[in-house]
């Protein structure tokens, strides 16, 4: 890899994966929408000589293939608000591949579990079935196959790295981004599902290192990579966590079904969330198993302090 595109790269896996390739002394370009978001994210990673900011619509492969200058792996991390998945997550990907066909680019693509559907595994490995029984599980599955479609050149197809839910202080689209951000305000939040069953989650600058690990391996395209978590941790010692570290204990409800139902009757998003409650009622696990096999050891940000770090960032940027 000599030079990166990252799409999204304001967003919440884009960031910590622009911050992760300036790292590693690659050649990147970030890509977004917004000029003054791209300058905001120079800024927080530093100045360097190796990172270029471009805007553009990576809806229109035109834009993609001028701003990448040649950059021969894209990082697909852009996204789409769960109220408009199912419209525009096709045209999304067909803009991303049809650009990388035109610049014989590798394409990584950051996604998540929605496909397989509900869990038959105790641990998910990359053959778990998919057999996607919502809306949104089912658009996610026709977008993997999209993806890996023969219609693109074998030089083009993509790897898929599949996330569990995440956090970190550059989220913005996870189901912990909201009660972070408040907690870190010292403002009374809410917390999307149950709080005591244990999930997974993971620190998105792990998932970015662990991301780029496997970009670096050429054999590694054309196929379905986990990146998993460091053990589950239920939500209400989530909470505990990252309000010792913002010193406010302000009250944290979960939202069931009613409850969000209820919002979703004023919030498109929140509507859009209630058919994917069950993974917070019986959640998937990721095995990293494929990974330590041919990548090499997993390595994690314990909990406890990854919680604390964003917290903590989140207090910085907010001017707590």
């Amino acid at each position: 890899m000599k030079k990166a595109i990252v799409l999204g790269a304001t967003g919440g896996v884009g960031n910590p994966l622009t911050a992760e390739l300036v790292r590693r002394g690659i050649e990147t370009i970030a890509f977004g929408r917004s000029m003054t978001k791209l300058n905001a994210l120079a800024e927080e990673i530093g100045s360097s000589p190796l990172l270029k900011l471009r805007t553009g619509d990576a809806f229109k492969p035109e834009d993609i293939v001028q701003a990448a200058e040649g950059a021969d792996v894209i990082f697909h991390s852009a996204n789409i608000p769960y109220h408009e998945m199912e419209s525009r997550l096709l045209p999304l990907g067909e803009s991303v591949m049809q650009a990388a066909q035109r610049m014989n680019a590798r394409v990584v693509v950051v996604d998540g579990i929605y496909p397989y559907g509900r869990r038959r595994m105790e641990k998910a490995t990359e053959e778990h079935p998919k057999m996607p029984h919502t809306r949104k599980g089912k658009t996610r599955l026709a977008y993997e196959e999209l993806l890996f479609s023969s219609r693109w050149k074998p030089r083009t197809r993509p790897l898929i790295a599949r996330l569990p839910d995440y956090y970190g202080p550059s989220a913005q689209a996870s189901y912990l981004s909201v009660t972070m951000e408040a907690i870190a305000a010292g403002k009374p939040t809410a917390f999307i599902g149950n709080m005591t069953v244990p999930r997974e989650y993971v620190y998105l600058p792990d998932a970015a290192r662990m991301i780029l690990d496997i970009a670096v391996q050429e054999e590694a395209y054309g196929q379905n990579w986990h990146i998993p978590g460091p053990g589950v941790i239920s939500g209400r010692d989530l909470v505990r966590i990252a309000q010792e570290a913002s010193g406010s204990r302000k009250a944290v409800i979960p939202l069931g079904r009613i409850g969000l139902s209820l919002i979703g009757l004023f919030n498109p998003v929140m509507k859009e969330v209630v058919e994917m409650l069950y993974l917070t009622e019986e959640p998937l696990v990721l095995s990293g198993e494929k990974y330590e096999r041919l990548i090499g050891p997993l390595s994690w940000t314990p909990h406890e302090k990854a919680i604390k770090e964003t917290i903590q960032r989140l207090m910085k940027k907010q001017g707590v």
